[in-house]
Formats: C-alpha cells, sequence, structure tokens
C-alpha cells in the first residue's frame, strides 16, 4: 500500500534504502544527536523557568543559568542542524528539482551533498581555530572552559560532512538515504 502523501514522481525517483556501512553507523548516530538535541532543549526550558522563577518568585535570580542556557542552545541547535541535513529536514528548493529530467536531478542533488559537505568541512576547520584561540578563557558565572562553545561547531561540521558523503554514495549507488526516524 503507497502512502497517500508521497507523491507519485517521489515514487519514481526514490531508489532502494541504502544499506551501506556509512548508513549504519550514520542512521543511530542521527538518532542519537537529535535524542541529544530534544533533551537539551528540555533542559533549556528547566533552566529559563528555573531563571524566572528565582527572578520573580525568590526576588533572587541565579547568575548562572543564562551563560548555560546559551551553551545549550548551540549544542541543540548545531547537531539538530547536522541531523537535518541526513535526514532532509533542512530547507530545500525541491519544487524545482522535481520539474528536472532524473539525470539533471540527481548531478544537481550530487553537486548540492558536496556544496554541504564543503560547509561542513569549513566549520569544522573554524570551529577548531577559534576553539583554540580562546582555550585558555573561562566562561562568567559558570567557571567552564569557553572552548566548549566551539564543540558543537565541530561536532555538527564533522557530522555534516559523514552525513553528506553517506547521500552522495546513496545518489551514486542509486539508492535512498532512510531517516533516522523511521
Amino acid at each position: 500500500m503507497t502512502d497517500p502523501h508521497v507523491a507519485d514522481h517521489e515514487l519514481d525517483v526514490a531508489g532502494r534504502p541504502s544499506t551501506g556501512l556509512l548508513s549504519r553507523i550514520n542512521a543511530p548516530v542521527a538518532r542519537l544527536g537529535m535524542y541529544l538535541s530534544v533533551t537539551g532543549l528540555l533542559v533549556i526550558v528547566t533552566i529559563v523557568f528555573y531563571q524566572v522563577f528565582g527572578r520573580y518568585v525568590l526576588n533572587s535570580s541565579p547568575t548562572w543559568t543564562e551563560n548555560l542556557a546559551l551553551v545549550l542552545i548551540l549544542y541543540v541547535t548545531l547537531i539538530g542542524a547536522a541531523v537535518g541535513v541526513r535526514d532532509a529536514g533542512h530547507i530545500g528548493m525541491d519544487s524545482l528539482l522535481v520539474m528536472l529530467p532524473d539525470r539533471a536531478r540527481e548531478k544537481i542533488e550530487l553537486v548540492i551533498h558536496v556544496l554541504v559537505a564543503g560547509f561542513g568541512v569549513a566549520m569544522a576547520y573554524n570551529g577548531w581555530i577559534l576553539g583554540a584561540s580562546v582555550g585558555t578563557v573561562k566562561i562568567p558565572n559558570l567557571g567552564l572552559p569557553e572552548v566548549i562553545r566551539y564543540v558543537p561547531l565541530i561536532a555538527s561540521g564533522v557530522l555534516i560532512v559523514s552525513f553528506s558523503i553517506e547521500h552522495i554514495i546513496a545518489l551514486l549507488r542509486g539508492e535512498e538515504v532512510v531517516p533516522s526516524w523511521n
């Protein structure tokens, strides 16, 4: 039985599911990344609630909550963005691609994944450089090294590269990367 929400053209161009080694590694990594991002989001909500409660009920706002929430936002958004690259949850111009012949569409998708991988390399490299430049500085009110702000940038860049390579291999094999939430 076919899914009524899937357009006919999607059924025509979708290949068999990718079962390669990289897909078997990346799917659970992406799932873990999303679980960690959702957990981080819940922790952020709890921290902000605690800060508001402290400020308006206890008249004593905790000083560490804002800085910790800002650090966690980096982890949540950057790891979540990397998972979005793997599961095709990012913004795209699919409406233009579906109008192209299969060969042209596949070539454009290949170029897109190569460019996204290049962006991931730039993220990881520059995150490493920036993190190294502030390695000895401490975050006010937390006492943690400033470098922890750059860890998610590096991790997200590495994940984006891995997920993009997975998509490239799947395209070349005529396969489809199945989202990690299936």
